[in-house]
């Protein structure tokens, strides 16, 4: 498998198990069902692991492995500000590492940083209005 099949073998992957029925499927039901190579689902699913996208699990009576989705989108949200804070926080380290150096070499932990911060400042309304749509779709439908 080239290093260009890996997104899209991921997404095959990901594809699959968001539509699946049952939801957890075993690395022999994810070959079958896709035409893949069990290495190349193997290696998929390890990178979607550690993406935080599916989850490994087991099945009560059964001594094998299934994937699935991870279910909670929150903790992707919470995720995903983690990450944007450590990057406004490496990037403001990394400009005091460099202060009294020119504004060029400074110039993409500034653009990094005020990125980060930016996005982080965000995240919290972003999340509370998709709360509140997600209400208001709860409230609609039942």
């Amino acid at each position: 498998m080239s290093s260009m099949a890996c997104p899209v073998w991921a997404g095959r992957v990901l594809g699959w198990l968001l539509i699946s029925d049952p939801p957890h499927q075993s690395i022999g039901e994810l070959t079958e069902a896709l035409m893949a190579s069990k290495g190349s689902i193997s290696t998929m699913t390890r990178l979607l692991i550690q993406l935080g996208l599916i989850e490994r699990t087991s099945l009560p009576g059964l001594r094998r492995d299934y994937f699935c989705i991870k279910s909670a989108t929150d903790e992707l949200i919470t995720q995903g500000i983690v990450k944007i804070t450590t990057m406004r926080q490496l990037s403001e380290r990394g400009l005091r590492l460099l202060e009294g150096k020119s504004p060029q070499l400074r110039e993409r932990l500034k653009a990094m940083r005020d990125v980060s911060a930016f996005f982080e400042k965000q995240y919290p309304i972003l999340l509370e209005r998709w709360e509140g749509e997600r209400q208001k779709a709860k409230q609609q439908a039942g």
